[in-house]
This record gives C-alpha cells, sequence and structure tokens, in this order.
C-alpha cells in the first residue's frame, strides 16, 4: 500500500477473499494476536474460515502490501535501508499512526511491550512524526505518554510549520518542555545535549538546524503559536553585529560562513514577522521602525542577501503601515505618531505633540507609513495650527494671505519680538505662518539680488578699458569696489541665513544636518556668499589703503598707481575678479533654492521629485562618463601634441585645447577638421579619424542614450507612484516648521527677542541646579554605605511595594492603545490567512478524520460482532442444556 492513498485498500482485492459476503462473520484483525509473530496489517478484513485459512490469507495480504508499497516508493530505498530492519509488528505500527488507527496504536502500546515506538520508516520518519504530519492529535497524545520517546522537537517543529495549533499544545505539555530550556534551542545546539530529541544525524531535520521552534513558528505566521510559545518564555536573540568579533561569531565564520550568514538570515525573519513584532514588543511602532532601519543597513552590507534584506525591511514598513490603517480615532493616531499619548503632550511646547515615531519614519524613508491618510490628516491639522478656518479657503485666499504677510512681515516680527505670548504671536508661532513668513523673506532675498544687477539691465555705463572718477583725488577702484546699499542689504540676509543654519547645526547635530541635501546646498551658497564678499571687502581694504596713501603724499607710486587702472588691465587673481565670480555662483545657487518649496504644492512636488531624482541619476552616470572621456582625451593628446602649429586649428595640441574640443563635440559643435594635419601623415591622421568616430559614437549614441534611459526610469518610477513620493516629500518640508523656535524670518533673527533672553536664564538656572544635584550627591554616598546592612530587609519591602504598584498603577494610556490595535491587527491577519487557504487541505482534513472515524466503527463493530458471538454461543449452549435436563426429567 503506497503512503500516498489517503484511505487503506479495500478488502476486495485480496485473491483469499470469497466472491460476496455471506451470512459468516467479519472480523477486524486486532480483536486477536495483536502482538503475534505474524501480525495483521490493521486495514485488511478476512472472513472467519478457520484457523488455516486465517494464517493464510494473513501472509498474503501482508506480501501484497508490502510489496506494493516497495514497487511504489521505488528508488527511495536506494538511499536508506532502514525499511529492512523494521519487524511485522513496527510496519503495522507506523501504518497506523499514519492513518490514524486509534485502536490499533491503543492496543499495541499496552500490549505490546517489546514494541519500539521509535522505529522509523524508508524515510528517516517515526510514529510520532506520522502522526502529527497526518493531524493526528489521539495518536500524538497516545505516543507522548511513552517515556524514552525520541523526535519530540522534530514533531514539535512539523506541527508549527502545519499550523496544528492543539497538536503544538500538545507537545508542548511534554515533560521534554517542562523547563522552558527546550524551546531556546535549535536543532544544531540540541546536538550538544547528547539526546535524540532532534534526528540530528546524516539525514538532519526537515527545517534548518538553526531554527527555533519560536523562529518557525514567526516564519510561518502562526500567531496563536507565537503566543503561546512566549507566554513559555521562548525569545528570538538579536544576532550579533555583522562586525563583531566575538569568539562565538569567529568560531562561527570560520567553521562555516554560509551557514553563519543563513542562520542571521533565519533570526532576522523571525524578528520581522508581524506575528512576532505584534506579540513580542510593548513597543511595536518603534520596534519595527528600528528594525527596518537597521535590515535596510544589512542589505548594503551584505550584498549577496541584499534582496533578502530588503523584502524584510519592507515587511516591518508594511507592518507599521497596518497599524496605522486600523487607527479608528485621533487619539490612536497620535500614539502612533507620537509613542506615548501622555508624555508627549507634557513634554511637547505649546500642546503640540512630539511626532517622536514620525520624525523616525521620516529619518529611514517609510514613505508609505508618511503619505498614509491618517497620518497626513494629523500632519494637516498641526500644519494650519490657530488658523484652523484657512484650511477650507480657496487657493485665491491663501495667496492674498501669503501676500499680507510679506507686505506686513516688518511689522508682524515687531509685534512677535515684543509680544511673543500675544494672539498674534501664537499665530506667527504656528506652521504655516512661520512657513509663508520664511518663503516671504526668502523671496525678497531674490528680489534684492535681481535689484543689485538692475542698473547694468541695459548695459554698463562705461566700457571696460575707460576710467571715470567723482573727483579727481579719488581713486578708480575706491568707486568700483566699495560696497552700494542694496549689497549691504544682500549682506545683512546672507548673515541672518548664516545665523538661522548655525542654530540649525545645533539643534540637529552636525550629522543629521550633513545628511539632507538641501542643507548642504545652504551651506555651499552661504559659503560662496561669505567668500565673495571677503574677497569684495579685501580689494575694498587695498583700494582703501592706496587712496589713503595717495592723500597723504598726493602723488602715485608704483604701489598705488595699479588702482587707477582700467577693468581689461587687471591681474587675473585681483580679489575683485575673483569676488564677482563667487558672486554669480552664489546667485545661481540662491535661485535655485526656491526648489526647496516646490513640494508645498501638488502641481510642483513631483516635478522637483523628478528633478532631484535625475540629479542623482547625472552623478551615477557622471563616473562611465569621466572614464571614457579622460581615455579619449589624454589619447588624442598623446597623438596630436606633436603637431603644435601643423594643424588646421590648436585642437588636441594641448591638454586643454583637447578637453575644450571633446567637450563641445559632445553637443555637435566641434568640427571634424580638428584631427587634419597639414603635412601628409596620413597613417596619424587616419587614427585621429578612427578614435573622433569612435569618440562621437559611444559618447552620443550610447551613454547620452543611456543617461536618457536612466532618467526617463527614475521619472517613470516617481510617477507611478507619485501621490505616495509627494507627501512624503511634503511631510519633510512641514516637519521643518513643526519645530519650536526659528519664529522670526531673516534678517529679524538677528535681533535678539526677550524670549530668547529668558531661555537663556531657564537654561543657565537648569545647569547650576544640575551642578548642585550632583555635587549633593557625592554626599549622599557615605549615608548610603551604612544602608548596605539593612539590605535584606529592604529589598524585602521593595518587593512587596513593587507589587503594590503594580496593582494600584493600571497600565498606561499608550499600552492600552497598543493593545487595542494589536487585537485588531492580528484578528485582520487571521482572516485574512482563513480567506487566503486553499480548500484541498480542508478536503485532506476532512478526509484524515473521515478515515479515522472508519477505523473507531471498524473497532466498534468488531467488538459488537464478538459480543454478539460470545451471545450466540451462550445461547446455543443454554438451548442445548435445557432439552438435555428435560429428558433426564423425562
Amino acid at each position: 500500500m503506497s503512503r500516498g492513498q489517503p484511505y487503506p485498500p479495500r478488502p476486495s482485492s485480496s485473491p483469499a477473499r470469497p466472491g460476496r459476503r455471506t451470512d459468516s462473520q467479519d472480523y477486524l484483525l486486532l480483536a486477536s494476536g495483536a502482538c503475534e509473530e505474524n501480525p495483521l496489517p490493521p486495514y485488511a478484513y478476512y472472513p472467519v474460515r478457520g484457523t488455516e485459512n486465517r494464517l493464510a490469507l494473513r501472509r498474503q495480504t501482508i506480501l501484497r502490501e508490502k510489496g506494493r508499497r516497495l514497487a511504489n516508493r521505488g528508488p527511495a530505498y536506494m538511499f536508506n535501508d532502514r525499511s529492512t530492519s523494521l519487524s511485522l509488528d513496527e510496519e503495522r505500527f507506523l501504518d497506523a499512526a499514519e492513518y490514524g488507527n486509534i485502536p490499533v496504536i491503543r492496543k499495541m502500546l499496552e500490549e505490546c511491550t517489546s514494541l519500539n515506538v521509535n522505529c522509523v520508516d524508508y524515510m528517516g520518519q517515526n510514529a510520532l512524526q506520522l502522526a502529527v504530519a497526518n493531524e493526528h492529535l489521539e495518536i500524538t497524545e497516545l505516543l507522548l505518554k511513552k517515556e524514552n520517546l525520541s523526535r519530540v522537537g522534530d514533531a514539535l517543529l512539523l506541527a508549527i510549520s502545519k499550523g496544528y495549533i492543539r497538536i503544538v499544545e500538545a507537545i508542548l505539555n511534554h515533560p521534554a518542555f517542562a523547563e522552558g530550556k527546550r524551546l531556546a534551542l535549535s536543532p544544531s545546539q540540541s546536538e550538544f545535549q547528547h539526546d535524540d530529541f532532534y534526528a540530528y544525524d546524516e539525514d538532519g531535520t526537515r527545517f534548518s538546524h538553526d531554527v527555533t521552534p519560536i523562529i518557525l513558528a514567526a516564519h510561518c505566521q502562526e500567531y496563536e503559536i507565537v503566543h503561546t510559545l512566549l507566554r513559555k518564555g521562548a525569545r528570538i536573540e538579536r544576532p550579533h553585529d555583522y562586525f563583531c568579533k566575538c569568539s562565538e561569531c569567529s568560531q562561527k565564520q570560520k567553521h562555516d560562513s554560509f551557514s553563519h550568514s543563513r542562520s542571521r538570515i533565519n533570526a532576522y525573519k523571525g524578528l520581522a514577522s508581524p506575528a512576532y513584532l505584534s506579540l513580542s514588543s510593548e513597543d511595536p511602532v518603534m520596534t519595527a521602525l528600528e528594525l527596518s532601519n537597521e535590515l535596510a543597513v544589512l542589505a548594503n552590507i551584505e550584498k549577496e542577501f541584499k534582496n533578502d534584506y530588503k523584502k524584510l525591511s519592507m515587511q516591518c514598513k508594511d507592518f507599521v503601515v497596518g497599524l496605522l490603517d486600523l487607527c479608528r480615532n485621533t487619539e490612536e493616531v497620535e500614539a502612533i505618531l507620537n509613542g506615548d499619548v501622555e508624555m508627549s503632550h507634557n513634554s511637547g511646547e505649546h500642546g503640540r505633540p512630539s511626532l517622536s515615531r514620525l520624525k523616525l519614519a521620516i529619518k529611514y524613508e517609510v514613505k508609505k507609513f508618511v503619505a498614509h491618510p491618517n497620518c497626513q490628516q494629523q500632519l494637516l491639522s498641526i500644519w494650519y495650527e490657530n488658523l484652523s478656518g484657512l484650511r477650507q479657503q480657496t487657493m485665491a485666499v491663501k495667496f492674498l494671505v501669503v501676500l499680507a504677510v510679506a507686505v506686513g512681515l516688518p511689522f508682524l516680527s515687531v509685534v512677535y519680538w515684543i509680544a511673543p505670548c500675544s494672539k498674534l504671536g501664537k499665530i506667527m508661532r504656528g506652521p504655516f505662518m512661520k512657513f509663508v513668513a520664511h518663503a516671504a523673506s526668502f523671496t525678497i532675498f531674490l528680489g534684492l539680488l535681481v535689484m543689485n544687477a538692475s542698473d547694468r539691465f541695459e548695459g554698463i555705463k562705461f566700457p571696460p578699458n575707460e576710467t571715470r572718477m567723482d573727483n579727481e583725488k579719488q581713486l578708480f577702484r575706491m568707486k568700483t569696489s566699495c560696497f552700494s546699499w542694496m549689497e549691504m542689504l544682500i549682506i545683512a540676509w546672507v548673515i541672518g541665513m548664516m545665523w538661522s543654519e548655525c542654530k540649525e547645526i545645533w539643534s540637529q547635530g552636525p550629522k543629521e544636518y550633513l545628511f539632507e541635501l538641501w542643507n548642504m546646498l545652504d551651506f555651499g551658497m552661504l559659503a560662496i556668499f561669505a567668500a565673495s564678499f571677503m574677497a569684495r571687502f579685501m580689494a575694498f581694504w587695498h583700494a582703501s589703503r592706496a587712496q589713503g596713501i595717495f592723500d597723504a603724499n598726493g602723488r602715485l607710486d608704483n604701489n598705488t598707481k595699479y588702482y587707477t587702472l582700467a577693468r581689461i588691465n587687471w591681474d587675473p587673481s585681483d580679489p575683485q575678479i575673483i569676488s564677482e565670480g563667487l558672486y554669480a555662483i552664489a546667485v545661481v545657487l540662491s535661485f535655485s533654492r526656491i526648489a526647496y518649496i516646490l513640494p508645498a504644492n501638488e502641481s510642483f512636488g513631483p516635478l522637483q521629485i523628478s528633478l532631484g531624482r535625475t540629479v542623482k541619476d547625472i552623478f551615477k552616470f557622471m563616473v562611465i562618463f569621466i572614464m571614457v572621456f579622460v581615455a579619449f582625451m589624454i589619447g588624442m593628446f598623446n597623438l596630436y601634441s606633436y603637431y603644435r602649429g601643423a594643424k588646421q586649428n590648436e585642437a588636441f595640441t594641448t591638454v586643454e585645447e583637447s578637453f575644450k574640443t571633446l567637450f563641445w563635440a559632445i553637443f555637435g559643435l566641434s568640427e571634424v577638421k580638428s584631427v587634419i594635419i597639414n603635412y601628409k601623415h596620413k597613417f596619424i591622421e587616419n587614427i585621429g579619424y578612427v578614435l573622433y568616430g569612435v569618440y562621437n559614437v559611444t559618447m552620443v549614441i550610447v551613454l547620452l542614450n543611456m543617461l536618457i534611459a536612466m532618467i526617463n526610469s527614475s521619472f517613470q518610477e516617481i510617477e507611478d507612484d507619485a501621490d505616495v513620493e509627494w507627501k512624503f516629500a511634503r511631510a519633510k518640508l512641514w516637519f521643518s516648521y513643526f519645530e519650536e523656535g526659528r519664529t522670526l524670518p531673516v534678517p529679524f533673527n538677528l535681533v535678539p527677542t526677550p524670549k530668547s533672553f529668558l531661555y537663556l536664564l531657564l537654561r543657565i538656572k537648569k545647569w547650576i541646579s544640575k551642578v548642585f544635584r550632583c555635587h549633593k550627591e557625592g554626599f549622599q554616598e557615605d549615608a548610603e554605605m551604612n544602608k548596605l546592612g539593612q539590605s535584606k530587609q529592604s529589598s524585602i519591602r521593595s518587593a512587596d511595594d513593587l507589587h503594590l504598584n503594580s496593582l494600584s498603577n493600571p497600565p498606561r494610556q499608550y499600552q492600552k492603545i497598543m493593545k487595542r490595535l494589536i487585537k485588531r491587527y492580528v484578528l485582520k491577519a487571521q482572516i485574512d490567512k482563513e480567506s487566503d487557504e486553499v480548500n484541498e487541505g480542508e478536503l485532506k482534513e476532512i478526509k484524515q478524520d473521515i478515515s479515522s472515524l472508519r477505523y473507531e466503527l471498524l473497532e466498534e463493530k468488531s467488538q459488537n460482532t464478538e459480543d454478539l458471538a460470545e451471545l450466540i454461543r451462550k445461547l446455543g449452549e443454554k438451548l442445548l442444556i435445557e432439552p438435555r435436563e428435560e429428558e433426564r426429567r423425562s
């Protein structure tokens, strides 16, 4: 009989059986001789026609079924010869365990004292494993009562993988799990226990040797089983750091590096499982966010398993999004975004929530979490703080508000400086008003940059080869290097922005500040502005010194004469020339800074994100581009450097000319005659033609089209998920204005407010109190040493007090909310799992139940038949006795 058949074969296939059933009695072959020398298979029927026919039928049935099993198993016996050592009792025992024949199992366990319950079939599975694999709970409970039962750990892992919760609970009640130490051991760790708890032999187990029961349950997303194991003290140990050099990690890495890496992945799969995250952590949101970032970092370190770690990181992010999706009110949303509802409201100034979890989500780029409607709704309510009516207004009304703020910015700044706690001051402190004020200030700054160049829109007043002075005693450079009032305003704005950036570096820290690319752009822009103004000041200072010497002496010497020259005669390294060049670069960067506020708009936000992604693609492309460009530049220079003056132009004769020619050739602005030589050196000229042609094909046709394809791919990625990308970028922009402080825009932030002095005094007071507290604690050390003799009594009292406090102090509000959300998540996961299950599994379970019921009914039938036969026999004897007694009496 093959193992694949769900039901045992009918006895009609036996050649020894008669063609039809008569009034002869049928017996199930378990009533007699359960432990005979030649036992009968538990599934065969036979007609009772004497002892000889019964034994012959038994031998034929056993031989037929054993041959059928051998034929069906086929080549498996080439790899395992265990079945050859099985006795007929053991084969019958294993078959009964596999097909759920409870009566046979019970009778053989009770009567067969010599039966080896740990015998295995051709696949190395014992009766316990076969019963668990086919979900026979009653047989599993019967087997677990036997002493010295092997492979209990394998059976537990098998039950967990199948999701048989009742069988898992039954196995966990086994004495082997009484102390709970076995639950924390994997098969590889149990090898050192020198027992057969796991089948850790040459065949190994069907699971990885580093998988513990709790890890496997987490992999299979079995919430009930994970909960049961957690209650029994099972935990998943977090793997050591990837660069850990401890003795344990070094030994595992040296012994088998691949197995060590796989064990780390299996552990992280368990830790990242929604079942384990939801049931094991008091703060599952924080745990999932931290774990997602850790897995993302590992994906960049362990490139071999990059896809596995990325998948696990995304699984943690989806778990957090799933919790946020189950929120039903504002309190639950705030609990997820802030961490602790009570602590966040107490710690946040002016009653604004801290949003600590949201900060972490933005930092780790959990975009779906940040862009979730529940999160966006909460952010929107904070964004329009103290201006709730403006939220429902049209775009035209909002534009008028922005215009009014821009016009009245000086007045609003003065009011906030004088009365920061007034109603108008609270409005100014709101995120939306802070954004409008800073945007208006930066717009004014850009206007100043434009107005500073407005006097040259129609051309300069005098050409660069002329000099003009206001009076005869004035040097020409004093007229060109002095600062105008417009430039003084620009300097004031730049200083204000530098002060704002310094405060941001102080609040965020240098590492977090440099992590944001916009901060790098601001830093570069302000540094170039500062360098430009410093060079301009140096030029003005040198001109002032020359003017002073000229005024004192009344004549020009060699040093002061330079400051009377026209622009075309200035040195190339003149400070004023350098200042003007740096100023032009800074102006370009200033206008590019407008892109920072574009995510506030739904239309321009995705375009700005695509532009940023394009810039990243260009930087990646530049590596290959520079490599090819430098190769052809040096090659063409080596080819034509000896022909300087012997060509139709100076292309490729110097490194500079080679760079210019090849660079502008990308845009089609170079000529073919650049490779022509005036002499008849056709070999060199032909090589030049070939190299120049290959360069144009490589750069223009191949590399440029590859760059276009990269840009198109990045744009399509953004476009496919434009809503999430835009909302995430907008949230980052909004969040920069949620922080307390930086209310006054540039340049009004240069004037210290009374509130700043108050905060400074409070910090000084806090620092002084901290110093005195530390000094006081030093004096208390001696007193604490004297109390060490009473440690035993105090420890007992503290334990009692702790117990009383745990009874009197109920769980915090945050814990209650998270417990509520986790219950919803687990119920939803179980419903989804039930709806996703295939009907084949349910049908198999029904077949197994029918098979077990069939054997029980057959046992009951056999018992009833025996009872009936006994009654008939007694009745017959009684009927025979009564006539004899009547004959005697007669």
